[in-house]
């Protein structure tokens, strides 16, 4: 009997953890080794098909995720946001046109070339009033580091972006140009001392000859968005703290989609955070990101295996917190939810597209692995999908957080149990 009741205990265990068969002992041999002394490291591994977990190596853990996040911030805006982006709301009261920020981040973008919103301004012949309110935000999210507020990954957040919420400074037939140009007055010479901005006020550092396309948030305000349409229509903008009727009509502007496929592959941190403000105000009529964040987590993602810390929509904040677990448990309701040919596309691919152009690549062209990364200093992570040469598409999510060796030698080793997956299950 003893014997019976040890063989009931030790079968789910071996079934749990994975390691009865062959395939699974290689890749507990793999992280049995010492690279992975000195750092956090959790695996998690999936079979969409058969529903069954392959292999999990801590993936019960909680790791800081970098910009993984922006999976879960995908996965909130594609439940909660139309197909087209809500360029902004407007109404028509007497002899004035009432106009809202719905955190579109696309208005003047230099990436996206929109022009439906910017034609509509255009085209009004009544007083245009401003109202901006609705932001019941920070302009940085909670953890992110003050020391990034000059750089291009690091926009502000607010309610009405205009150009990306960034100064654009590039080269042109021997001339630097500034885009938006009502900026140039407010440039100087950068020497050592001086980062790319101030950090309170809108005064910019560029090198005097000025070769790359350089990206240089700057500092929002209602004033300044109202300076800046201004400008840009050249028309009188005024602001008012009179909010819109709930009956307020709104402008559509370019596909969702388009948006959601820039913020992945690239890892756009502003497109990122402004979608989840945007994802809020559907839930909430307000732009406040925890509103949409208490909405995926409580109707959305009810029985996610592990609740996650999650506080921004880009992964900047090293507040957040996630187990692989979760990662995997999120993209397969993506993978079921989604056309494959649509999931794909908004994820970058190995060897071919976004931020794993140069990793990952196939000996024949065709990609093996669609997948988000995500980057800190000493944190490195991979959640997507791996597609393996017997036909299957299996869900994994690899972190490796608080390592001091080069990320290059990380990926290596990541690669090689990439390619071990893809060509024995």
């Amino acid at each position: 009997m003893y014997k019976n009741i040890l063989r009931y205990l030790i079968l789910p265990a071996l079934l749990i953890s994975g390691c009865g068969s062959t395939k699974s002992v290689r890749i507990k041999k793999y992280f049995d080794t010492a690279f992975f002394e000195r750092q956090f490291v959790g695996f998690t591994l999936y079979d969409p098909q058969s529903g069954k977990t392959l292999y999990n190596y801590q993936g019960g853990k909680y790791f800081t995720p970098a910009s993984n996040t922006k999976i879960f911030t995908l996965y909130t805006a594609l439940h909660l946001l139309p197909d087209s982006i809500p360029a902004l709301h407007y109404n028509t009261d007497g002899d004035t046109l009432y106009i809202e920020g719905t955190g579109n981040p696309v208005f003047l973008h230099p990436y996206f070339g929109e022009k439906a919103a910017l034609d509509f301004l255009a085209n009004r012949e009544e007083p245009i009033a401003l109202y901006t309110d609705n932001f019941y935000d920070d302009k940085f999210g909670p953890g992110w580091s003050w020391g990034d507020y000059a750089y291009y990954y690091s926009p502000e957040r607010n309610a009405f972006p205009v150009y990306g919420n960034v100064l654009t400074a590039y080269r042109d037939g021997g001339k630097t140009k500034i885009v938006p140009e009502s900026f140039r007055n407010n440039i100087r010479k950068k020497d050592k001392q001086h980062r790319p901005r101030s950090l309170t006020e809108n005064t910019f550092y560029l090198p005097e000859n000025l070769k790359d396309t350089l990206e240089i948030p700057f500092v929002t305000s209602p004033e300044r968005v109202r300076e800046l349409l201004s400008d840009t229509l050249k028309k009188d903008i005024s602001l008012t703290h009179t909010p819109l009727p709930v009956y307020k009509k709104t402008l559509y502007s370019i596909p969702s989609d388009s948006v959601y496929r820039r913020m992945m592959h690239v890892s756009d941190n502003f497109l990122a955070e402004q979608l989840l403000l945007m994802s809020a105000q559907a839930v909430s009529d307000s732009l406040n990101a925890r509103n949409a964040i208490d909405r995926a987590l409580d109707s959305l993602l009810p029985d996610i295996p592990q609740k996650p810390r999650w506080v921004d929509g880009s992964g900047l904040s090293r507040y957040n917190l996630f187990t692989p677990e979760s990662m995997v448990y999120i993209l397969n309701r993506l993978y079921r939810e989604l056309p494959r040919e649509r999931l794909f596309t908004l994820f970058p691919a190995g060897g071919q597209s976004g931020t794993l152009k140069n990793s990952y690549k196939s000996e024949n062209d065709i990609p093996y692995l669609y997948a988000k990364s995500g980057t800190l200093s000493n944190n490195h992570n991979l959640s997507g999908y791996i597609l393996t040469k017997s036909g299957k598409i299996l869900v994994f999510s690899y972190m490796n957080n608080h390592y001091m060796h080069p990320t290059g030698e990380v990926r290596q080793q990541m690669e090689t149990l990439f390619r071990h997956i893809r060509d024995r299950y």
